[in-house]
Order: C-alpha cells, then sequence, then structure tokens
C-alpha cells in the first residue's frame, strides 16, 4: 500500500510541474514573452545566487558534523606528514573552488540579460592562456612534489635497526610471520603452499624456517618508538595493506614484493584513551576489492611496549612445529636479542 501511495505521489508532483509549465506559457502570451522573460531571468539570478550561498553553509555544516567521525590523530610520523600535506592540498584546492565559484554565480547575477546589454564575444588572448595554464600547473607541480617526496619516504631503505615483518595476502584474511631467534625469514615458493601445513609455502629445505613465526589470525605485533618494515605479498589476487592509522597503503601482487616501512608513535592503550574508545584496534584493511569476501578481509596492529612484545614474542611457537617435525634446527644468531635486521628477509618467489 505504501508503495502504491509513493508511485502515486510522483505522478502527481510531475503533474503539477507541467500545469506549472502550462501557466508559465499562458501567461507569456497575456503579458508579453519580452517581459516574462525578464522576470524569469531575475528570478533564476536570485535562485543561483541563494543556491550557492546555501552550498557554502551546507559544506560547512557538513565539515562540522562529520568531523568527529574522521580519523584520528595519524599514529607516525609519516603519517602526520601526510595529514600536513592532505591539509595543504585541501587548503590550495578549497580556495581555488570558493573563488571559481563565487566568481561564476556572481557573472550570472551580475549580467542577467536585462535587454540593456548585448553580448560582448572575447575570441583570444594569449596573455590569459599563459596566465591560466601557467598557475596551476606551478601549483600542481608543487603538490606532487611534496607527495613523492612523502612516498620516497616510506619506500626508501628501512633503518638497519627495523623489525622486519612478511604480511601476506589470501582470499580472506591476513597471514603475518616474524622471523625467530636468527633475525632472518626464511625462503618461500609458492609452490609448496599448503593450507594444511603450509599456508605460505615455506621452503623446509632453508633451515632459516624453523624458527619463522606465522600468527594466521591476521594480528600483528610491534613495537612503539621502533621502525617497523613491512615486506608484502599476495598468495592468490591482488590485495593491498592499508594502514589507516598510520596513513599508508600498499599493494600486495602476486609474485612481486612490496615494502615499505613506518615508525609507530602511540601504543594501542594510548590510543583507546585517546579516541575515549575502549574498544579501538589499529586496523589492517584491505583496500582493493579482492572477491566476495572482501568486506571481512581485515586484521589488527598491536603497537605496545618492547617488554609486552619480548613476552609475546616468547610466547609463540614456531610454525614449523607440528607442521614440520623433522626440520633441523635454525642457526642463531651470536645476540639473539637483536632486531631483526632491514632487508635480511629471504623470500623466493619462483
Amino acid at each position: 500500500m505504501s508503495g502504491f501511495i509513493l508511485i502515486s505521489l510522483i505522478i502527481l508532483v510531475f503533474v503539477v510541474i507541467y500545469q506549472i509549465g502550462k501557466a508559465s506559457e499562458y501567461a507569456a502570451v497575456l503579458r508579453g514573452e519580452k517581459k516574462v522573460n525578464a522576470q524569469a531571468n531575475r528570478a533564476i539570478a536570485y535562485v543561483l545566487v541563494a543556491t550557492f550561498l546555501l552550498g557554502m553553509w551546507g559544506v560547512w555544516k557538513c565539515h562540522m558534523y562529520f568531523k568527529d567521525m574522521l580519523l584520528p590523530v595519524a599514529a607516525c610520523p609519516t603519517g602526520r606528514e601526510y595529514d600536513s600535506m592532505f591539509t595543504v592540498t585541501t587548503m590550495v584546492t578549497g580556495i581555488v573552488f570558493l573563488l571559481t565559484q563565487a566568481t561564476l554565480f556572481w557573472f550570472c547575477f551580475k549580467y542577467q540579460d536585462s535587454g540593456k546589454r548585448s553580448s560582448f564575444f572575447f575570441a583570444h588572448s594569449n596573455k590569459l592562456e599563459v596566465i591560466w595554464t601557467t598557475i596551476p600547473a606551478i601549483a600542481m607541480a608543487i603538490l606532487v612534489a611534496i607527495g613523492i617526496r612523502n612516498w620516497f619516504k616510506v619506500t626508501s631503505e628501512a633503518p638497519a635497526e627495523a623489525t622486519v615483518v612478511e604480511i601476506v595476502g589470501k582470499q580472506f584474511n591476513w597471514l603475518v610471520r616474524y622471523p625467530g631467534k636468527d633475525n632472518e625469514l626464511g625462503k618461500r615458493d609458492f609452490r609448496k603452499i599448503n593450507d594444511a601445513n603450509n599456508v605460505l609455502g615455506l621452503d623446509w629445505n632453508d633451515p632459516h624456517n624453523a624458527d619463522d613465526i606465522i600468527a594466521q589470525n591476521g594480528e600483528m605485533h610491534v613495537v612503539v618508538g621502533k621502525p617497523v618494515k613491512l615486506v608484502i605479498g599476495s598468495r592468490d589476487v591482488i590485495h593491498d595493506v592499508g594502514l589507516p592509522h598510520f596513513r599508508m597503503k600498499m599493494d600486495a601482487v602476486p609474485g612481486i614484493t612490496t615494502t615499505l616501512w613506518f615508525t609507530p608513535t602511540i601504543t594501542s592503550d594510548s590510543m583507546k584513551i585517546i579516541t575515549k574508545n575502549p574498544n579501538f584496534v589499529y586496523e589492517i584493511a584491505c583496500d582493493q576489492l579482492c572477491g566476495k569476501g572482501h568486506y571481512a578481509m581485515r586484521g589488527t596492529i598491536i603497537v605496545e611496549t618492547q617488554e609486552a612484545y619480548d613476552k609475546w614474542m616468547a610466547a609463540q611457537q614456531p610454525y614449523a612445529v607440528g607442521n614440520n617435525p623433522n626440520m633441523p634446527a635454525a642457526p642463531v644468531a651470536a645476540d639473539s636479542a637483536a632486531a631483526p635486521a632491514a632487508g635480511s628477509e629471504k623470500i623466493s618467489m619462483k
């Protein structure tokens, strides 16, 4: 019944609009078309000005309403730089938008057809062409240069003391691998992948795989204030490691290893206080549509102190245990407490 009423109302609206249009035609005949056009132009000019003012007011109100729904403070230095870049870009484009739209609507109002002026046709001006081409080009070049600088920073070689963590996407969850006491990730071979006992295709002939740890629940633990290098890959289709609270993302491509690094500066517990949300967690999102279960592909990051990280790591069992009981013991580095060195991973995508 409600659907019938809605359809009836829509038909009624179209009938009313049609009748208004017919009434306007009759008025034009009775009062003279020229006079009616002048009145219509004046009304449209005022409506355009009102539309502009109401539109700007709406933009402001939407900003004030949704500002509390924005992401909290960036949790790493490079994230803050991206926020700064976003702010500058928004200010520059916002000012340009405001000036151009205000000029557009003002011209529509000021130069409405009144019958007292004629159109002026301005064919060409080399000076104007140079001005409105050069200025936007320079502005865009500066914004792009800022973006490239930040991009090169997060994809550059990580600091030597960085913790190396491998994250691999699969439909539809994340697999996270840590090097063991030897501080080195073992080789992988996609031909050895087996969901029963080798989810990442670890090469059991490589002794460095003996102590590697795989967190299959998509939970990544990192130390606050310590650089983290992510070694990113995919088991099947293209995924994308999205770290919204760190303002970063990187494609996970089958057969290709990609990397990025960052330094978390706010622990998960501190962020719960900042956001006033006791259930807050840093999220690992998949920012690339990867199939029907894409919506559920979500991991978490736990940013904690070195002491808490060491305690968690000590409680983890190497993946080889129970999956490859004949695996030879892995060589242990001289300083087993040393952090994994950036670039020390050995990954083979044969």
